[in-house]
């Protein structure tokens, strides 16, 4: 039987990443994931759900989260689900918590935002942020005749 563990979330952080290193000094950034859906019931009503997420990021990965990311910031994860489990050292009970192991992330705005929304990068200059990936050249398509009305023919789509 095949096996396939693979997580796909887009939400806002709930708080500041926390960045520790390991003794090897591996990274490993722990942070919250809000994801809300909306959708209007059978009664006509508007309905909010929002599920929280624990999201675990380690390497080079991780050191980009806690250096540009902050509470608030949308952000794009995609990761594996993973089980935690333990015992309550106070109640002797058994514990678990299902949470993201991050494998790969996007910035979903570019964290130019005003003192009052939060969330930016404090202090970072905008030349210092991950480039973007640079966009689809279009493909080479004739020019069309100024004075034709219909566009041109072919099968070569522009884009």
């Amino acid at each position: 039987m095949a096996n396939f563990n693979k997580v796909i979330l887009a939400g806002n952080m709930t708080r500041d990443p926390e960045l520790r290193y390991t003794p090897k000094g591996t990274a490993i950034a722990k942070f919250g994931l809000a994801i809300n859906r909306n959708w209007t019931g059978e009664d006509g009503q508007k309905r909010e759900e929002v599920t929280f997420v624990d999201v675990d990021a380690f390497g080079k990965q991780a050191e980009v989260i806690g250096q540009y990311l902050r509470k608030g910031r949308p952000v794009l994860v995609e990761g594996r689900l993973k089980l935690d489990q333990w015992d309550d050292k106070q109640t002797g009970q058994k514990r678990s918590r299902l949470g993201v192991v991050l494998e790969s992330f996007s910035f979903l705005d570019s964290g130019n935002r005003d003192a009052a929304g939060g969330g930016g990068a404090p202090g970072a200059p905008a030349s210092s942020a991950p480039a973007a990936r640079p966009a689809r050249p279009a493909a080479s398509a004739p020019p069309a005749d100024p004075g034709a009305d219909e566009p041109p023919q072919g099968d070569d789509v522009p884009f």
